[in-house]
């Protein structure tokens, strides 16, 4: 074929073909890397939701123990007959509750940072 001034040189448009072929390249691996960071945020949300929502039924939990432990306390307080034996009543349930409220603060404490350490692990990868 023969060529005119206005022709493109063949090495002008391979150079633009394998520009092209890299751009697309690039912008490939740019869209992967985004949604491997999207997968992983997403992963370190739902991480951080099923910690949460771990801590929160375990807060119930204690809820539950707490009201259970104060409404025996007071039905043995109404069979009490004695002073002493009110306040010994007093006594052993404040003793009871300040050891379960500390236990109680442990075990949230732990799973909080275990859900921390796992959001975090998943956030790196």
């Amino acid at each position: 074929m023969q060529r005119t001034p206005f022709d493109i040189p063949d090495q002008i448009r391979e150079m633009t073909d394998k520009s092209v072929a890299q751009a697309k390249k690039a912008l490939e691996q740019y869209l992967d890397a985004t949604q491997q960071a999207i997968a992983k945020a997403e992963g370190s949300t739902r991480s951080v939701q099923e910690g949460v929502a771990e801590v929160n039924r375990q807060a119930l939990a204690f809820v539950e123990e707490n009201v259970t432990a104060s409404f025996d306390l007071a039905q043995r307080l109404v069979q009490a007959r004695t002073a002493e034996e009110i306040a010994a009543l007093q006594k052993e349930y404040f003793t009871k509750q300040m050891k379960a409220l500390a236990d109680q603060g442990k075990s949230l404490g732990a799973m909080v940072e275990r859900a921390g350490a796992d959001a975090a692990k998943k956030a790196k990868g």
